[in-house]
């Protein structure tokens, strides 16, 4: 079932125990189980991580956001590439009444794939890490960049930049497309960077159209037993994305988001080195991260 920490509602869910079921792993925000050998259960809590660090405090309602977003896209970017969906529903994996009301809505069954160790960030304007990167290098990941770009400005064309995978509490380390060539092989790197463009220029015209800007993102791929690529995990959610007001976007400037950089700019006003145990969130602040996850949802998702 689910544990809480007494300072938030007792209707988030921070972690989830299922009886019967081998717990494969539990991550920043998602917990793995092992149905067979062919099958997962992925269950997005309500945790949130900050600076690749686990937060105490959850947000309620935030794993059914990012579920039902992922839903969105997976059904919608079907034509470009496969994703890990099943197609089965919970019953298939738990009968518990208690359990099925706990996951309704914020769990699916999944393929079991060998995912890659790489995450396929794509990058559409100027911010972030990659801000950093270029006024100190003038380039991102070694794709260098024209001269003169402003913070938070759209780029000439989205550039793919990846990243490897850091363990739970450990900070993702930006790499090159030499490396991922190395760590993948040169065929099914550029096969991840020309499947992570297509998808971010999809989703980025669909978004636009929905007021919202995809300043960036990140997805991650998996391979099946046939070595086919496949799209996995989360996909263009508020947590792996950076969603903009396309209404209040300003060049020079860090815009708002829809996203947890909100929380992101909280915590950078604490005197906290980044590293766990995380900072408690205030009530107002885990309100309005709550409120804007769910604004990102009614405007992508929306009719």
């Amino acid at each position: 079932m689910a544990t809480t920490p007494g300072t938030v509602a007792e209707t988030a869910v921070y972690e989830t125990e299922l009886a019967g079921l081998m717990r494969l792993h539990r991550g920043k925000v998602r917990d793995l189980y092992a149905l067979d050998d062919d099958r997962m259960l992925i269950v997005a809590t309500d945790r949130l991580s900050a600076f690749d660090v686990v937060l105490p405090d959850p947000i309620p309602g935030k794993g059914r956001v990012l579920n039902e977003i992922s839903l969105f896209w997976f059904a919608r970017t079907a034509h470009i590439v496969p994703n890990h969906l099943s197609g089965l529903p919970l019953s298939f994996a738990v009968t518990d009444p208690a359990e099925l009301a706990l996951l309704d809505g914020r769990a699916v069954i999944v393929r079991r794939l060998r995912a890659l160790p790489i995450e396929a960030v794509v990058r559409g304007y100027l911010i972030g890490s990659g801000w950093n990167d270029y006024r100190a290098r003038g380039a991102i990941c070694g794709i260098a960049l024209p001269p003169g770009l402003q913070q938070a400005q759209a780029l000439p064309t989205p550039i793919f930049t990846p990243a490897t995978k850091a363990a739970r509490g450990e900070h993702d380390e930006n790499i090159s497309f030499d490396a991922t060539e190395q760590l993948l092989g040169a065929e099914l790197a550029a096969a991840v960077r020309d499947t992570a463009l297509a998808l971010y220029k999809f989703a980025a015209e669909h978004a636009r159209v929905r007021g919202i800007i995809i300043a960036d993102t990140k997805f991650e791929f998996g391979v099946d037993r046939l070595g086919r690529l496949t799209l996995i995990d989360e996909v263009l959610t508020p947590d792996s994305s950076r969603f903009w007001p396309a209404d209040t976007w300003t060049l020079g400037s860090s815009p708002p988001s829809f996203d947890k950089q909100f929380v992101r700019d909280y915590l950078e006003t604490l005197d906290w080195n980044k590293r766990a145990p995380g900072p408690h969130l205030p009530r107002q602040i885990i309100e309005r991260t709550a409120g804007k996850y769910r604004e990102a949802l009614r405007r992508l998702t929306g009719p």
